[in-house]
């Protein structure tokens, strides 16, 4: 029997896999894990931008009325919307002609080669995006996640997200408190007493906390007061995360692989950085085609060599900003 053809056994294998493939993807980052249990996973058909309806106002039609009193029925403007860009990103699986041929021309040793190209892609598109997730969004001319960094602020008083000015519009400006001292488990417990009521509104608390390697260290070191371990998945933890506590909440460390020091865990998330988060006003928006899809094979003009691109676009939307907390 002849050998399967690498570029159709590639091509039909990302097709076959390719909802697992962006489950995948999303389940590799704490906050992307959340929002797909939260159900925050918004599949977009398309549109010139990514539209995000907000709520900046209360409704300016209520009153106390007596009697046959003329009740107020004038249009009330409660909503706005905040537009956000498109960010596409690319993976390629590829294969040179010796490693088809010569080197994995076998049925097994083909299968073998394409679970791993595809395992590193998956991998590769998975650790690119968490770290855009926790960026500015200003990486690669712009062309960026629009992170953590730009939406929930250091500084939330300037810049434009979603096409909204902060400087204009007190609404979109996010909570942020200065952290005094990063090692000591009583100025951090204090710091985040702080964050904590100013991300509150009623009823409604960060039901997500994310700290980088250094706040993570001291929480989980020395606030025994205020923590407990949960098991993995369990009660508010998120599945396939072990988390802390704090006031019910999960607290996670969030990032990739040590690149540096004991406490640099990568992955974007900067390692003295800590975000207080409401996830019920963050969506990951994915566009409906384009979430992890392969495109045709295509064949090098002056190589021996063959490709298939993974294609994923969509962006990290917001509908709150000010449930929404930074801890720098």
């Amino acid at each position: 029997m002849a050998s399967p053809n690498l570029s159709e056994l590639v091509t039909t294998t990302l097709r076959d896999r390719q909802g697992e493939l962006a489950d995948n993807v999303s389940k590799s980052n704490a906050l992307l894990s959340r929002l797909n249990e939260a159900g925050q996973i918004d599949l977009v058909d398309g549109g010139r931008t990514i539209v995000r309806e907000l709520e900046y106002a209360e409704n300016s039609t209520f009153q106390y009325y007596s009697g046959y009193e003329t009740l107020n029925i004038s249009p009330s403007d409660v909503f706005s919307a905040a537009e956000y860009e498109w960010k596409q990103a690319a993976v390629n699986v590829s294969w040179s002609g010796l490693e088809n041929r010569i080197q994995n021309a076998g049925d097994a040793a083909s299968i073998r080669l394409v679970a791993s190209r595809i395992r590193n892609a998956e991998k590769t598109m998975a650790n690119q995006i968490s770290i855009g997730i926790y960026s500015d969004g200003t990486g690669t001319g712009g062309k960026q996640i629009t992170g953590l960094q730009a939406q929930v602020a250091d500084t939330p008083t300037t810049g434009t997200v979603g096409g909204i000015n902060r400087a204009n519009f007190t609404f979109w400006q996010n909570q942020s408190v200065t952290v005094s001292d990063s090692t000591s488990a009583t100025e951090l417990n204090a710091d985040m007493r702080d964050l904590w009521i100013a991300c509150s509104r009623g009823a409604e608390t960060p039901n997500l906390i994310v700290f980088g390697a250094a706040l993570y260290d001291t929480f989980w070191g020395d606030l025994q007061g205020i923590q407990r371990v949960t098991s993995t998945g369990a009660g508010a933890g998120i599945k396939g995360f072990t988390s802390l506590e704090y006031r019910g909440v999960p607290v996670l460390l969030d990032g990739g692989q040590a690149t540096g020091s004991a406490l640099d865990h990568g992955g974007g998330l900067n390692t003295n950085r800590g975000y207080f988060l409401n996830t019920d006003y963050l969506f990951w928006s994915v566009h409906s085609q384009t979430n992890m899809v392969p495109m045709e094979e295509r064949m090098s003009v002056n190589q021996d060599a063959t490709v298939v691109p993974l294609l994923w676009a969509g962006n990290l939307t917001m509908s709150n900003a000010s449930l929404q907390g930074v801890l720098v």
